[in-house]
């Protein structure tokens, strides 16, 4: 097979680079409680005051399309910061609110000059179209009248994303002098890229003093009567984009009127999808911050919705990441399916470009707008370095065929559909070998290019890195299923001859897959095949991806599902990404030991598909119970995967994200797996396959499950050990079956 290039390939090249675009653990990103808004290309992190520090480390700011506009933001009263009442973002992620009071204050004599919690500050807080809202509400609740000053320091340094990480850079571009006037402060920044990037700062009503870097408001409160400051804080690319923005004179209207708009756009996603309640109402909580949370991080592209990978280091396009969550959220919204779909064939590779890891027809990794993509000194402005992106775009491709349907995107996504097929089987299998195997072409690339990433994440049993080209297992699993759902398309686009030499190679693949993957010794799949076709014979979450996707047989299923849940593998939380003993095994690593939601929820999928319900329901379980001692019920990125403990919570991962896209649809998919829900088109009818509920949960509603224009809902009830369902409501000819 002719090659456009040469590929990076070796092992000990990989052990001497070092970590690639890791983030630095300098201090726990969790521990000071992130409150995050995101709308669109725009995001924000603050800690529970609704303040933000740009210190070491620290990465609260507003973030706009990879740039930090904001980086320092501090609310204090007459000098001092005030009392944290409380914190929250609304269930729908729509506004962070912070309730703040004053401290004590006393003259230079000691005499108390007014006492605490006298005077009452509420943030009202959340982004729209590049701008950060606030409002603040300030009340006297002395029973004289008080004069204080409220002070809003400000910064912005204007950081590429990547520098927050701690990439380190040589040269940076030129800050300007901010420009005033009564009501505006005005910062720039002009790039080595030569775009100017601008911070618009605007208050209301004047303030007192406004200055470069703070303003003060001085207040003369009468008791009970409510004074409303505004700042606006908007985010623009362009010389004078954002200082040139048309500005609403009427500025409450203006927060009004953008608050109604995001509120609206939150309760549009939320209609389109189902509806689940249940009888345990922590569960419920916490799914209702998972769906805000996916709801949240969906940005509209012109191709339809897609969700954004995270907060705060990947809220961006990750093709990977948003394949997934959209897998793992089918039954429920296909549409944000077919937004991933499309979106993701737009940007497909067209022709080779080593600086990019790009193939014509390999699926998009990564997508970066800030100003070290934009001069590649970070190599993603349009990065395609995933090796398995381009299966995943395939299965869920005739996945949401399945669900849906839906032929007619599908005619429209079948050049796509054809390219991937055709980057499988002429660049994806890099030996010849009937496997596909990844290896870098642009060395400062990622080294390796499966979920599990991280420099040190496939190795062999005495430790030791993998030289490549590297076959990942769930990597073939995914081609396997890739393939089989490209044969169903091809079905039903009449392309007979086509969909049989699909099932041909998906069943030949299936077969040697078997042979060179499973070990009986180890009593599972390996890790991957090395550059020499050696085993990494190592015990990894990795393998129930082959449940996941089907590829097993059925007679390996046993051993798989056994060696994934035994007291190495499974930690009381979830599967853990390596097994206890394993060489390189770390329960407070990235991808070496820890617990991943996502990965948990596709390994229990596999699971239920395979018939191992109750080890499907364990890990629904442990997943559940750690959700309840995070932060706003909120399931992270990943957690350490340290033992479950009687009487403790799990340990978290200080530099994870949350919310995460496909940790956030983690509880839909653990539901899924549950209760067998599935869908048969043709006698439109909502399939359960032998139903169970986990023991925690004796009732569970879902309304408006859609089956085309019609819908249903249903009620699932523990009735002994097994459940029953019943249709509550129909919309159109549309049933129920259940096998038991």
């Amino acid at each position: 097979m002719q090659r456009t290039g040469a590929a990076l390939e070796s092992g000990a090249e990989m052990e001497q680079l070092g970590p690639q675009f890791v983030v630095p653990a300098t201090a726990s990103y969790l521990e000071k409680r992130p409150r995050t808004l995101k709308h669109n290309d725009t995001f924000a992190v603050f800690d529970h005051y609704g303040d933000a520090f740009s210190a070491a480390g620290g990465v609260e700011g507003l973030f706009h399309r990879d740039t930090r506009h904001l980086s320092h933001l501090l609310l204090t009263i007459d000098g001092a910061r005030p009392i944290l009442l409380s914190s929250t973002i609304r269930d729908d992620n729509a506004t962070l609110t912070c309730d703040l009071t004053n401290p004590n204050f006393h003259d230079r004599e000691g005499r108390q000059l007014l006492d605490h919690d006298m005077i009452h500050i509420r943030r009202s807080r959340f982004l729209h179209d590049g701008t950060c809202f606030e409002r603040l509400v300030v009340r006297n609740y002395d029973v004289v009248a008080r004069q204080v000053g409220l002070t809003l320091s400000f910064g912005a340094d204007f950081a590429d994303v990547f520098e927050v990480r701690g990439s380190q850079r040589a040269h940076r571009g030129a800050s300007h002098p901010p420009q005033l006037t009564a009501t505006t402060v005005a910062l720039s920044y002009t790039g080595l890229d030569f775009r100017v990037r601008e911070t618009l700062l605007r208050f209301a009503p004047e303030p007192t003093t406004i200055s470069a870097d703070r303003t003060t408001f001085v207040l003369d409160l009468v008791p009970g009567v409510a004074h409303i400051l505004h700042v606006e804080i908007r985010c623009g690319i362009g010389a004078g984009s954002a200082a040139a923005a048309v500005l609403d004179p009427d500025v409450e209207r203006s927060f009004a009127l953008a608050l109604r708009a995001s509120r609206q756009s939150l309760r549009g996603y939320a209609a389109r999808g189902a509806k689940v309640t249940t009888s345990n109402k922590l569960f419920d909580e916490g799914l209702r911050r998972a769906v805000s949370d996916l709801h949240v991080l969906i940005t509209d592209t012109p191709e339809g919705p897609f969700p954004y990978a995270g907060i705060p280091w990947f809220s961006t396009v990750f093709g990977r990441d948003a394949l997934l969550t959209a897998y793992e959220m089918l039954w429920f919204d296909p549409e944000i399916a077919r937004g991933v779909l499309c979106h993701l064939a737009a940007h497909q590779a067209v022709e080779f470009d080593a600086a990019a890891d790009a193939e014509p027809g390999k699926i998009l990794h990564e997508v970066r707008y800030g100003e070290m993509a934009e001069l590649g000194e970070v190599p993603f402005r349009h990065y395609y370095g995933s090796v398995d992106s381009t299966p995943l775009f395939l299965m869920l491709a005739g996945a949401y065929l399945e669900r849906t349907g839906d032929l007619a995107t599908l005619a429209m996504l079948w050049p796509a559909i054809e390219a991937a097929l055709d980057w499988i089987t002429r660049y994806g299998d890099r030996d010849g070998d009937g496997f596909v195997e990844y290896g870098r072409y642009n060395a400062e690339g990622l080294a390796n290019q499966g979920w599990k990433d991280s420099r040190d994440s496939i190795f062999h049993a005495d430790g030791k890195l993998a030289a490549g080209p590297i076959a990942l297992v769930e990597v073939q699993a995914y081609v396997y299923a890739g393939w089989c759902g490209a044969a169903q398309i091809a079905t039903r686009l009449g392309r007979q001859e086509l969909a049989r030499d699909l099932q041909r190679r998906a069943e030949d693949l299936r077969q040697r897959f078997d042979a060179a993957f499973f070990d009986e010794e180890l009593g599972t799949y390996v890790l991957a095949l090395d550059g020499a076709k050696r085993p990494c014979r190592v015990r990894t979450s990795n393998a129930g991806h082959a449940l996941f996707a089907g590829i097993a047989y059925p007679e390996r299923a046993a051993a798989v599902a056994a060696t994934l849940m035994n007291v190495a593998g499974f930690s009381g939380w979830g599967v853990r990404t390596v097994a206890a003993g394993e060489p390189r095994f770390n329960p407070m690593s990235y991808h070496n030991g820890s617990v991943w939601p996502h990965d948990n929820a596709l390994i229990a999928l596999g699971l239920s598909q395979y018939g191992f319900r109750r080890e499907s329901e364990r890990i629904f379980e442990g997943l559940f119970t750690a959700s309840v001692y995070f932060d706003l019920r909120r399931l992270p990125e990943l957690f350490c995967g340290l033992a479950r403990q009687r009487a403790q919570g799990p340990t978290a991962y200080p530099v994870a994200c949350a919310p995460q896209a496909w940790a956030a649809a983690a509880p839909l998919a653990l539901l899924q797996a549950t209760l067998g829900l599935g869908f048969d088109l043709r006698s439109r009818r909502v399939c359960f396959d032998r139903p169970h509920l986990p023991a925690w949960v004796d009732e569970v509603s879902i309304a408006g499950i859609a089956v085309g224009s019609e819908s249903i809902d249903v009620s699932i009830r523990r009735v002994g050990e097994e459940a029953a369902v019943s249709v509550v409501r129909r919309d159109g000819p549309i049933g129920i079956q259940v096998s038991s």
